[in-house]
């Protein structure tokens, strides 16, 4: 990919190695479904339709390897344009490009490169288009940074579902990497598992209600919150925090260090602060490399049935040598999108609005954020806007859920994070 000549037209032969797959079984090929010979290169190559969400380091390989593999009907969305610190891994990139739109750029070159593939950019969010849209694709494949679009692409797709139509299953596969490690997996909205079975497999995130912060910091990541939200406002209002200057990194770490051991907290260090304040999630190379080519993978499999696609969850990991493990993901009976039954959750009696708020905000299986509360019993309970509702139920926050809901009962959960109503059975013990 980093030679200078530009080839303008398809050449014989381009796709041997591929042919050699499509022209017979193999071991592992369902012969059920399975159409050997020009049925299957026709589909693959005239018929197929694919969509690439997201055109980053991991969109760039991916792209790369769908085109590569024959996909010639190849649609790609991001929302970013390209900056001078992606160029070092994000490869369909180059200085002339920086302050493009990354999905343009990224089609742009493809099509220079490979020719006869049609990659068609769309630059902004996916919650741009609607079901209409993703109705059109075979499978979709992505390789985003953000929990949050991964979370409403997922719910999207199993809502599309309609038993009566086949066609509105649309396979998704997702990606993802945090330096050398890395997943992939395979996921057949309302048949496996969804994204939202799994969240509780994430790391944390770096993000803590304010009241804990300032009030009741029981992690490391809350003193370096309370630093850099709460003390350098306070502190040095004159002066803007710079997250790539050691000294302000080095500040942050002192006050962050007081306060950890003002509450007897082990485990502030230098790098954590500097991971807290700057948001870092590590980007490597040769692991957007591995996580791209087995997306693509899976996608040439479930696109002609040569094999048997993943089932469902592939993770790598590269820290002390390269070790991989396969495994089925079980759908959970109360995940909110793909699952049927109410969500329960225990309480104290004694606990207020306000403490559970920040439960739900820090558990790992829920990944809210600024969630607003309401119940059919007792109306709104807690709105994080507008401004007007927001003053009316901040009263709540005081007082006890038990004696907001006058016992057992449902919560509806709403949040800008969610892409779907969340709705709690809350049980007192």
């Amino acid at each position: 990919m980093n030679g200078t000549t530009q080839p303008t037209q398809d050449w014989p032969g381009r796709y041997a190695h591929i042919d050699q797959v499509l022209e017979k079984a193999g071991p592992r090929t369902d012969l059920d479904s399975f159409s050997p010979g020009d049925t299957v290169k026709d589909f693959l190559r005239s018929q197929c339709k694919v969509l690439c969400i997201g055109a980053g380091g991991l969109g760039c390989e991916i792209l790369t390897n769908l085109a590569l593999s024959g996909f010639k009907d190849i649609h790609v969305i991001d929302m970013d344009t390209i900056d001078i610190s992606n160029l070092n891994r994000q490869f369909l990139f180059r200085p002339a490009d920086v302050g493009k739109s990354k999905a343009e750029a990224a089609a742009a070159f493809v099509m220079k490169r490979v020719p006869g593939v049609k990659v068609t950019p769309y630059f902004g969010k996916i919650q741009d288009k609607d079901t209409d849209y993703y109705m059109q694709f075979h499978l979709i494949i992505c390789g985003l940074d953000s929990v949050e679009a991964r979370r409403w692409i997922n719910a999207t797709l199993v809502q599309m579902v309609d038993e009566e139509n086949p066609e509105s299953l649309k396979p998704l596969i997702d990606g993802g990497t945090e330096g050398f490690k890395g997943q992939a997996r395979v996921i057949l909205p309302t048949i496996t598992s969804c994204y939202e079975c799994s969240l509780d497999m994430l790391n944390k995130p770096t993000a803590f209600p304010i009241c804990t912060i300032a009030n009741t910091p029981r992690l490391p990541e809350h003193c370096i919150e309370f630093a850099s939200v709460l003390e350098w406002p306070r502190l040095r209002p004159d002066i803007k925090m710079d997250t790539d200057d050691p000294d302000h990194i080095e500040w942050l770490y002192r006050i962050a260090s007081a306060r950890a051991k003002e509450f007897a907290i082990d485990g502030v260090t230098w790098s954590l602060t500097q991971g807290v304040v700057k948001n870092i999630i590590p980007a490597i190379a040769s692991t957007n490399a591995i996580i791209a080519a087995s997306c693509c993978n899976e996608a040439f499999k479930i696109a002609t049935s040569t094999a048997a696609q993943l089932n469902n969850y592939f993770m790598f990991i590269g820290t002390d040598g390269v070790y991989s493990y396969t495994f089925e993901h079980e759908k959970r009976a109360d995940c909110p999108v793909c699952g049927g039954e109410a969500k329960q959750i225990e309480i104290g009696r004694e606990w207020t609005l306000e403490r559970l708020i920040e439960n739900l905000i820090e558990r790992q299986d829920f990944q809210i954020k600024k969630p607003s509360l309401s119940s059919e019993t007792a109306g709104p309970l807690y709105f994080q806007g507008p401004p007007q509702l927001e003053e009316r139920t901040r009263p709540n926050l005081e007082k006890k859920v038990s004696e907001l809901l006058g016992g057992d009962g449902a919560i509806s959960v709403t949040s800008t994070s969610l892409p779907f109503e969340l709705t709690l059975y809350v049980n007192f013990v």
